[in-house]
């Protein structure tokens, strides 16, 4: 076998190794107790974004830096040191007053949708955590779609489950609920 054909033998081997996002392929180590189905379901992404969620990303990012702030608080500076050259007319009251109501209407948006996608990241995250672990109750994956009363319920829910630890004396003794509660009742019968 000719060394390029060794080549192209290894990168074809690394390629298989790559999940569709081209990420390597864990499987290998997450295979014990793994509930996955190996090569169904899987999701491509594109990984391209849109002008506006690159340019909501940069912005939102800058906002946040020092240097920002820095000229943001300088611009406030020199606006005030300007204030008695002008004898604080109401131009010069306009000026901070109108870049500053525009400046912040414009940020609410980016940074709502900076927020909006951070969350969904988180989301998914946790999604994939709780999908993956054995011992994990799928009740929780799509809490984030119930309404407030339902969350309440569920917040009751784990408030029980605390106690059911409290009064066992182990927090890691089980994982849900149902658990708990079958766990609680054979132990005091």
């Amino acid at each position: 076998m000719t060394a390029p054909t060794r080549n192209r033998k290894r990168a074809r081997s690394r390629a298989a190794s790559r999940d569709d996002t081209g990420n390597a392929d864990r499987s290998d180590h997450r295979s014990r107790g793994s509930r996955r189905n190996s090569g169904r379901g899987r999701i491509r992404l594109s990984g391209r974004h849109s002008i506006f969620d690159r340019f909501a990303t940069v912005a939102t990012h800058a906002a946040g830096s020092p240097w920002t702030f820095c000229g943001a608080l300088a611009i406030v500076l020199v606006w005030a040191a300007i204030g008695p050259f002008v004898g604080y007319s109401e131009v010069w009251q306009l000026v901070i007053n109108t870049s500053t109501t525009i400046i912040t209407f414009l940020m609410v948006f980016l940074i709502q949708r900076s927020q909006n996608k951070d969350s969904a990241a988180i989301h998914l995250k946790l999604n994939e955590l709780l999908a993956s672990d054995r011992n994990a109750s799928n009740r929780l994956v799509a809490v984030e779609d119930l309404d407030e009363d339902d969350l309440r319920r569920l917040a009751a829910f784990y408030e029980r489950l605390a106690e059911l630890a409290e009064r066992e004396r182990g927090i890691k003794e089980t994982h849900s609920l149902d658990e708990a509660e079958a766990s609680h009742a054979r132990k005091h019968r």
